[in-house]
This record gives structure tokens, C-alpha cells and sequence, in this order.
């Protein structure tokens, strides 16, 4: 859920060897993204289990977990820690996260089978384009500045409202249409991709990495 064209990231230069790989790993993004999936099983322990006054228990915990996607990036960019595995953990944990949340909203019926089943999907279909890119070493191809910064402010906005929506009845029209206006955008950002990845697919010669 990045607000930005989304770049092939350069790792710091460190050393080879272990010293690199840990290098790579223990910084603080990716720390802030590991926090991001430990905190997804909570989110569905709490909203499945229905404990007492747990919409405002799952939505604390989504705020938080939505904060570290905010902050990763902005961390990386500010300290120079844009490696190739915070390019993996980072849309795996968004990834993780909205996916879990809305597969539980199918079992508190706060959401259709099917929408989720569309935007799980979408999130699976970019998982393997990024994959492909990450594996070729391509340049990035993402979606526009705009829709990266729109797509988190629905998600955050669509799961917070469906959340409450659970206790307060008055939200479900508002819930519903949020939930609507998450699923056309969620089509328009997976078509702007698909567009963007196979026309730079075409531009750029062929160059797998060796085995």
C-alpha cells in the first residue's frame, strides 16, 4: 500500500556473506513489516471470537498494523534501507493483512463471499507479477501515484467502517457503499497494473537471472 511509483530497490552497501544478509534483515522497516504480520493472527483471533467489545479491540490492532505500512516506507527511504527483502516482506504483509481481515468479514457476514473472493484474487495476481518482476530484476511497474495513495486510504477507511458497522447498525448503508467503492477501485488498480507490467515487459529485453 505504497504512495509512490513503486521502484526496484537498491540495497546499502555492506559487506558479503552473513554480515549482508543480517544487514538486510534486522533494520527497522522490515522490523515494522514483521510487526505487521505478527499482528494479523490477532486481528482474527479477536473479530472471530467475538470477545467483549472487539470492534474496537480489531480496530486498534488494524490502525496500528496500517501505521508500520505508513512507516516502513517512510523509514527506508529517510535511512537508506530499501533492500530486495523489504521489497518481498513489505506488499506480503499488506498483502496478509487485508486478505485476513476480509476473509474473517465473510464469516461475520459483514461482506459477500464473492467481493472478497475478487480482491483476494487481485491481491494473489499481483503477489505473482511482482514475483516475476523481482525475479527478472526489472524495473519496477506499479500503479500510479494517485491510485497507490487512494488504495490505502479505501482499505483503511472500507475495513474501519465494516468493523463498526458490526456494532452499529446506522453504518451498514455507509459500510456497504465503502465496500463497494474499495471493489471498482480494487478492478481499476489491478487493470492500471496488468497494463503498466506487460507494456514494460515489452520494452525491456529479455534478461532472466541466471539459475
Amino acid at each position: 500500500m505504497k504512495s509512490t511509483v513503486e521502484e526496484y530497490p537498491k540495497s546499502p552497501t555492506v559487506a558479503s556473506g552473513p554480515v549482508a544478509i543480517q544487514a538486510q534483515i534486522w533494520t527497522l522497516p522490515n522490523a515494522l513489516s514483521l510487526l505487521r504480520i505478527f499482528l494479523t493472527p490477532f486481528i482474527l483471533v479477536v473479530l472471530l471470537t467475538r470477545v467483549a467489545d472487539f470492534e474496537f479491540i480489531a480496530l486498534i490492532i488494524f490502525w496500528i498494523a496500517s501505521g508500520t505500512d505508513l512507516l516502513d516506507g517512510l523509514v527506508a527511504r529517510r535511512r537508506g534501507q530499501q533492500t530486495s527483502l523489504g521489497a518481498m516482506l513489505d506488499p506480503l504483509a499488506d498483502k496478509l493483512l487485508i486478505c485476513s481481515v476480509f476473509i474473517a468479514f465473510v464469516e461475520l457476514r459483514l461482506a459477500p463471499a464473492w467481493m472478497v473472493a475478487i480482491i483476494v484474487g487481485r491481491e494473489l495476481i499481483i503477489t505473482g507479477l511482482r514475483a516475476i518482476r523481482l525475479r527478472d530484476r526489472r524495473p519496477g511497474v506499479g500503479a500510479a501515484r494517485w491510485l497507490g495513495k487512494w488504495k490505502f486510504f479505501i482499505q483503511v477507511t472500507t475495513v474501519s467502517i465494516l468493523i463498526l458497522s458490526y456494532r452499529y447498525t446506522d453504518l451498514y448503508l455507509p459500510a456497504q457503499l465503502a465496500l463497494w467503492i474499495m471493489l471498482i477501485f480494487t478492478l481499476v488498480s489491478l487493470m492500471d497494473y496488468l497494463f503498466l507490467f506487460f507494456r514494460r515487459l515489452r520494452t525491456l529485453p529479455d534478461t532472466p537471472v541466471e539459475p
